[in-house]
């Protein structure tokens, strides 16, 4: 049997490469793969400094990866075979499965989540890709409802997405131009031209005083549609005074203060997908003891996934930039680079590590 390492929590706060099992299939419809590439995601580092009630001291950490299927689940014959190069995402970090990780030399992978890369792509880019996928999927399509990129909308509508240069925002960006979106953001003035070039349609800088008048002109006060990649207290006070079309509905990547934006946009609905329902599977997260499966949002995740790797197939989605290998490579790199994006080093782009 291969050896296997992995990124495991020691102790909240640290997290080291260690010698672990090797895993073993969880279910008849999942994959192991030997990991080539990984990317590094805040969750990653959230998890290692988390001390609360669900600590994930013993986890293996880690959600996305490139690799080469080595085991093939009884379910899942004739889908992937070995030697296959796929993509994806990894529950890592989940009390409830320490084992699980893509942060590892060898890692088990649901296979509805998982999909062959595609030919165009190298397993750099393709590693970058698993958590926007879920992201994307149940942001804007599941809970926003914009038209699938496979059905646009035949009348642009406006969509503000805020935090345009995360590398959440630079798919975000290109999916709801597909979905037939006329896309505002915001970035740094740094990385306003990138941004531009990825087809948003208004790029403002998130510093400007002026940001929410010149949004509610810019869409003559009828924008109802946002997406905050950022999250904290300023930029969600910034999507509820913005939204003032009919019917408004934010979705946002965490959680805030539901009194202060009630205040601000009573009528406004608002959404806070949680990616790590996308797996099908019960869970223990944060302070929350457990976590019961939602089978829906993961039977809506499969049928997203070709949709999603698709459009990246045929180039009318591209990767974020990447940083590769950024404080080192390999599983040591991974370390370094969860300290980089902990300490807000990262803007416009995405850090990976080759295996």
């Amino acid at each position: 049997m291969a050896s296997n390492q992995a990124v495991v929590v020691e102790s909240p706060g640290k997290a080291v490469v260690k010698t672990v099992p090797y895993p073993t299939l969880p279910g008849d419809d999942y994959i192991i793969v030997k990991t080539t590439a990984y990317a590094v995601n805040p969750t990653d580092w959230k998890h290692v400094h988390f001390n609360g009630k669900n600590p994930t001291t013993g986890c293996i950490v880690g959600m996305d990866y490139a690799g080469v299927v080595a085991e093939v689940g009884p379910s899942v014959f004739g889908t992937f075979k070995t030697g296959d190069r796929v993509a994806g995402v990894i529950h890592g970090s989940n009390p409830a499965k320490k084992y699980n990780g893509a942060f590892a030399k060898y890692a088990p992978a649901r296979a509805g989540l998982q999909h062959r890369i595609p030919d165009n792509l190298t397993d750099e880019e393709a590693a970058s890709q698993g958590v926007a996928m879920i992201t994307i999927g149940l942001s804007l399509y599941k809970d926003l409802g914009l038209p699938l990129p496979t059905a646009p909308a035949k009348t642009p509508f406006f969509f503000f997405i805020y935090g345009g240069s995360t590398a959440m925002g630079i798919s975000a960006i290109q999916f709801a131009k597909l979905s037939g979106a006329t896309v505002i953001t915001t970035s740094s003035p740094a990385n306003s031209e990138y941004i531009l070039s990825l087809g948003a349609d208004f790029v403002l800088d998130y510093k400007s005083e002026t940001l929410v008048s010149d949004i509610i002109a810019l869409t003559d006060g009828t924008l109802r549609l946002a997406l905050d990649c950022q999250a904290d207290d300023a930029s969600l006070t910034i999507c509820a005074k913005v939204l003032k079309g009919e019917k408004p509905h934010l979705a946002s990547l965490l959680l805030g203060d539901r009194t202060a934006i009630d205040a601000i946009n009573p009528d406004l609905k608002w959404d806070v997908p949680l990616g790590y329902y996308a797996f099908g599977e019960d869970f223990q997260c944060f302070d929350y003891f457990f976590w019961e499966a939602k089978q829906d949002e993961y039977e809506y995740l499969q049928r997203f996934v070709p949709i999603f790797w698709g459009a990246l197939a045929s180039g009318k989605v591209k990767p974020p930039r990447l940083f590769i290998n950024q404080g080192g490579s390999g599983l040591e790199g991974v370390i370094a680079g969860m300290e980089y994006l902990r300490q807000g080093k990262v803007r416009g782009g995405k850090l990976v590590y080759t295996a």
